[in-house]
């Protein structure tokens, strides 16, 4: 069975009487090469005893691969149409199992807890477009131990997944992702060889996370809520963008803590790399909290 030829791709859809769902953002590979080297490259060379969690399995055709080179596959497949496919298609490879749920609502601890007390566990996916990031947020912040998420995405959301500051491609989710691990871009995938075929083509990105993160914030909720300000109005300097994440503070005291941390007060979000950003939210986090303390006085 060659779950990369489209005529038998089709031929699978047809007994199972199935469409391909635009809204679940199907999109079959067709392409073994690129499907080899995926399953190769989603973990480390001496990785062959880990457990891959793989979202989207679709009728197989990467899971295959994945069940040959690694110890175990644990699939998440919110189509339930495609299960008895995958029962069919993966029938011979006992080490695959599926399970049908939305990974947006998964317990990802409680689904992968013997696979993180066995060993390492890594992600392994072909997300869809149109919720790519929410299904990375909902990974990095699981708290799940990760060694590698390897995915496959849009190509414009890879260069900006993988960009460095002050690039046109970095954003919100590219500091915050450099906050959880270091994200490279592989190779790229041209839209005709998928089925059916995207209208742009993707890129995939392995992304390996921090075993201890190099710069760690006094709060967590505070860094982000800092990174989502600084870019809110990415064309306007830092403190002025500031001013929409924190109200709270009038725009002179912005500035000052702006330049307290080494910056231009015209200086933009954009400029600023993972660790800036958590050493400007420490000290936005430092003016909140001596507000209230004047406001407890005052009172």
């Amino acid at each position: 069975m060659d779950l990369c030829d489209i005529r038998e791709i089709k031929q699978i859809m047809n007994v199972f009487h199935l469409n391909f769902k635009k809204e679940f953002g199907q999109n079959f590979l067709t392409d073994r090469m690129v499907v080899e080297d995926i399953a190769a490259l989603c973990c480390d060379a001496d990785a062959q005893d880990s457990t891959i969690l793989e979202i989207g399995p679709g009728i197989g055709t990467l899971s295959c691969e994945l069940a040959k080179r690694y110890r175990r596959v644990v699939a998440l497949e919110i189509d339930t149409g495609l299960i008895p496919v995958l029962k069919f298609t993966m029938g011979s490879y006992p080490n695959f199992t599926v399970v049908n749920e939305d990974v947006m609502k998964a317990d990802l601890n409680a689904l992968l807890a013997d696979a993180f007390a066995e060993g390492a566990v890594s992600v392994c996916a072909n997300l869809p477009y149109y919720i790519t990031t929410p299904i990375l947020m909902k990974l990095l912040e699981s708290g799940c131990p990760f060694e590698n998420i390897t995915v496959m995405v849009q190509k414009e959301v890879a260069d900006r997944l993988c960009a460095h500051a002050g690039s046109k491609d970095y954003g919100a989710i590219t500091a915050v992702l450099a906050y959880y691990g270091e994200a490279e871009e592989l190779f790229t995938v041209r839209a005709d060889r998928f089925v059916p075929a995207p209208k742009v083509d993707s890129a995939v990105v392995r992304i390996k996370l921090h075993k201890e993160k190099p710069y760690v914030p006094k709060s967590e909720a505070m860094l982000f809520r800092t990174i989502r300000a600084a870019f809110e109005q990415r064309r306007k300097t830092l403190p002025n963008s500031l001013c929409t994440g924190f109200g709270e503070l009038p725009k002179e005291t912005l500035t000052a803590v702006v330049e307290r941390c080494g910056h231009r007060p015209d200086i933009r979000g954009e400029r600023l790399d993972i660790a800036q950003f958590v050493t400007l939210s420490d000290a936005l986090g430092e003016e909140l909290e001596k507000k209230k303390m004047d406001e407890g006085t005052t009172a």
